[in-house]
């Protein structure tokens, strides 16, 4: 095998045979193949593609350069992941609100990529919280608690986590094969009874059209169930940001009110609900996906979801009193400006990318491999589609760590917020479901 021939052959638009797929994923594991290497693969194949048959190819892959997990427990393993937005935290609501229903959740998650922030970032926002855990812990606390939300150790798919960050520095992150082949290679180790997709379709998502959403969500569903897995993919909206707030801390602290709150009318909760509904019916959990759904709701109605999250976190080194007083603990910016609307107008629109990305320009994401990121920062108080603004009202704030990054966040801010005259048409929670 040669590394170049296989970047050769994917640059022409071929599908390299399931053996030189399975070498290059090996050398990506123990570094036979150099970073050049490596980033020249991922901007052949978001160039040229791969057909059915090399994506699921790659996806096993990737999969089997590291461990894959057996389980023993009373319940069913199942799990859950999105394809990546703006203000999307609900990973945080749904795993404990599974638990908490008798489901065993080992999620496996990942960091910002791109404009999108990053699951294991929003839960090292709480003070003490470490998400990298070996893997004997990692199932202990599966095991004990009924969730855990963790890195992916050297253990688990070691070649995804070296092209994983190798994507998002080098402009291959929207690609329909390694969005695959990266989130089923991890969730597949896993190995999970049942996955349920969150597939994100909008100005904020990775797929901007109806098309490319489809097309990912046949394709997760599709391999994922190929390799014995039963999936389910629910496309759904980001159009607009999920969660009123961006940001790491941010986005905690609005997971921490929909669950304390018991707020499950929340756009949030209600996607979370949505999404683990069907998970509980089709693995003996409830009578069927709308039971599941009440079975989700009470459960972060009545606080016992938050209060499994606090185990959660405190079992991962958190703080023990979080849940009763999560405010004190989450860090807080230097600079808080308040964004005044421009105009008298309704929100129509949003640039979500752009929003994303002005959230990593202040430090909240990363530019560069290795970068360190700012907890405190990014943006709050986001409106909702359809809210009426009056000149000089409270947009949104920013939350910085320094006045000069406040106003170049503002400008760029202003200029991804659409006001008109008129009021938009609703926006669907959820555009379709792929099972």
């Amino acid at each position: 095998m040669d590394a170049r021939q296989i970047i050769a052959a994917l640059r022409r638009g071929e599908s390299p045979d399931p053996d030189a797929l399975a070498w290059f994923a090996q050398g990506l594991a123990d570094d036979a193949v150099s970073d050049a290497q490596a980033g020249a693969f991922a901007m052949a194949i978001c160039m040229g593609g791969l057909d059915a048959a090399g994506r699921a190819a790659l996806t096993l892959a990737m999969r089997d350069t590291g461990a894959v997990l057996d389980w023993d427990l009373p319940g069913p393993v199942v799990d859950k992941h999105s394809t990546g937005g703006v203000g999307d935290c609900v990973s945080l609501v749904l795993a404990p609100a599974l638990a908490v229903c008798g489901a065993y959740v080992p999620m496996i998650s990942g960091r910002g990529l791109g404009h999108t922030g990053g699951t294991l970032d929003k839960l090292e926002a709480v003070p003490g919280v470490r998400t990298q855990v070996p893997q004997d812990r990692f199932q202990a606390l599966v095991a004990k608690l009924g969730c855990a939300i963790v890195g992916a150790t050297g253990d688990i798919a070691p070649a995804d986590a070296r092209l994983y960050a190798i994507r998002d520095v080098t402009a291959t992150v929207e690609s329909l094969d390694l969005i695959t082949s990266s989130i089923l290679s991890k969730k597949l180790a896993a190995a999970p009874e049942g996955l349920v997709l969150d597939v994100k379709l909008g100005s904020g998502a990775f797929m901007k059209t109806r098309d490319e959403a489809m097309a990912l969500a046949q394709a997760l569903t599709s391999t994922a169930n190929a390799a014995g897995c039963q999936t389910e993919a629910l496309i759904t909206d980001m159009n607009q940001p999920l969660a009123p707030s961006l940001g790491n801390a941010l986005e905690v602290a609005e997971v921490m009110r929909v669950l304390t709150g018991g707020l499950v009318d929340e756009p949030l909760a209600r996607l979370a609900v949505a999404l683990g509904g069907g998970l509980l019916a089709r693995h003996g959990l409830a009578a069927d996906a709308a039971d599941g759904e009440a079975r989700l709701s009470t459960a972060i109605a009545d606080g016992q979801a938050a209060e499994r999250f606090g185990e959660m976190l405190a079992a991962m080194g958190g703080p023990l009193g979080f849940v009763e007083d999560w405010a004190r603990f989450l860090p807080e910016a230097n600079v808080i400006r308040e964004v005044r609307a421009p105009q008298t107008g309704y929100v129509s629109g949003f640039d979500g990318e752009a929003l994303g990305l002005a959230v990593v320009a202040l430090g909240g994401g990363r530019q560069r491999d290795g970068d360190e990121i700012d907890p405190a920062v990014g943006l709050s108080d986001v409106p909702r589609l359809g809210a009426q603004i009056v000149t000089g009202d409270t947009l949104l704030r920013i939350h910085a760590s320094r006045e000069d990054a406040a106003a170049r966040a503002e400008t760029a801010v202003l200029k991804a917020i659409v006001l008109s005259d008129t009021p938009p048409d609703p926006a669907p929670l959820i555009h379709e479901r792929i099972t």
